[in-house]
């Protein structure tokens, strides 16, 4: 390691020790508020996040005129495991929505000077929550066939339509929203991507329950919803272009299992020998089950070997769509096998739901179950990302089922 990285390496353990409160550490995304928002976060997380933000390290490597860090990628790699030495959490991307992993690299991309002196810095700071207007209850997995409009009307956008599973929409300051701007054209063709304010009359967002419980989940409905024509990011009916580039972003955040609980997850071979026990020599006494354990466990190791090669190998190169599909997928496989051997190992203690006989780590372990079951759907379904590594890496020609 050079001389500058040992200096800055001290540098980032000196300001974290006087920085970051010993009153976080061991308590995850707990603090930071989750699907309730900023009126949920204590006074220390929110000090946490304020001196963060302002020294920009909760995006380090954005540029610093628009409130980010930076830093290099090398910097940023020591910074990353500083915090993770001294149990530092960085919360500004929970509290920027999609803000940090999807918004903000595309406004990066293709937004103005003005777009990104206007909206990065909130996004950097943490106090600006951002939601994503995509899917329609008739434009899923084929997004193109979105029926939202937008219209002109002098210096503003005139917004109409609804917009389903909408992550977070009704504790989010801003929105991007894909729209119709021309109804003419190929439908792929006449997509524009708008940022519009979220607290004003014409926007009206239902919180839509799940069976898990907490969700994050809401209906959007824009009634002559607004937003100023300056708000357009990137072209006129390009808005096809700018979505996919924001897809590539959301599957490359998307590489890791998302946390299902806000406490730190208990390894599976501690739990293994919590419920099923041990032989003499202290193994877990099920050898089957030990076996299935490693067998997650290379998976889950492959996994991020294959992050850190993706990641090596995207340095410089925007077009990482098909390789995020593979990340995707297989962090898809790793947290879904997690949850399954989890709630096997936990037998009967694994189908509670309520009530004094079950711990509230058991009954969280159920709820990250089943809300587990949707992350091989939203941000594009598995087959999805199949269909995408086929033709974009395997080089397979495109079919067309005929019914």
């Amino acid at each position: 390691m050079s001389q500058d990285l040992s200096q800055f390496r001290q540098d980032v353990r000196n300001w974290l020790g006087d920085n970051f409160p010993k009153s976080l550490i061991g308590r995850g995304i707990e603090p930071f508020g989750g699907v309730e928002g900023e009126a949920s976060i204590p006074e220390d997380a929110s000090s946490w996040r304020d001196r963060l933000g302002e020294k920009g390290w909760g995006t380090p490597t954005w540029p610093s005129e628009y409130g980010g860090g930076g830093l290099t990628p090398a910097e940023a790699a020591v910074l990353s495991e500083e915090m993770h030495a001294a149990g530092a959490i960085n919360p500004i991307p929970l509290l920027a929505g999609m803000g940090v992993t999807m918004v903000g690299p595309t406004i990066l991309e293709y937004g103005t000077e003005e777009q990104k002196l206007k909206h990065l810095p909130g996004i950097c700071s943490g106090k600006v929550r951002w939601c994503l207007g995509l899917s329609e209850p008739n434009a899923g997995s084929d997004l193109a066939s979105l029926q939202t409009k937008a219209e002109e009307n002098g210096d503003q956008w005139v917004i109409n339509g609804q917009k389903i599973w909408t992550s977070g929409a009704d504790i989010s300051q801003w929105c991007g929203a894909l729209v119709r701007t021309d109804s003419s054209v190929a439908k792929r063709d006449g997509i524009s991507f708008l940022l519009l304010p979220m607290d004003q009359p014409g926007v009206e967002t239902r919180p839509i329950k799940l069976i898990a419980g907490a969700s994050p989940f809401c209906e959007t409905y824009f009634n002559d919803a607004e937003a100023e024509k300056t708000d357009l990011l990137g072209k006129r009916n390009d808005g096809w272009s700018v979505v996919k580039r924001l897809l590539q972003h959301e599957r490359a955040s998307q590489t890791g299992a998302r946390p299902t609980s806000n406490k730190t997850a208990q390894p599976l071979q501690e739990a293994a020998k919590d419920y099923c026990g041990t032989d003499q020599d202290g193994s877990l006494a099920d050898k089957d089950l030990r076996s299935r354990i490693v067998d997650h466990l290379m998976h889950t190791k492959a996994h991020g070997l294959t992050i850190s090669r993706i990641s090596a190998e995207a340095k410089g190169n925007p077009e990482v769509s098909a390789a995020a599909s593979i990340l995707k997928n297989s962090a898809t496989r790793v947290s879904q096998d997690r949850a399954e051997l989890l709630l096997e190992i936990m037998g009967h203690q694994g189908i509670g739901w309520e009530g004094d006989a079950f711990s509230e780590d058991e009954l969280e372990n159920v709820r990250g179950w089943l809300s587990g079951k949707a992350i091989s759907i939203y941000g594009g379904s598995y087959e999805i990302q199949n269909n995408i590594i086929a033709k974009n890496i395997l080089g397979l020609p495109e079919t067309t089922q005929k019914g």
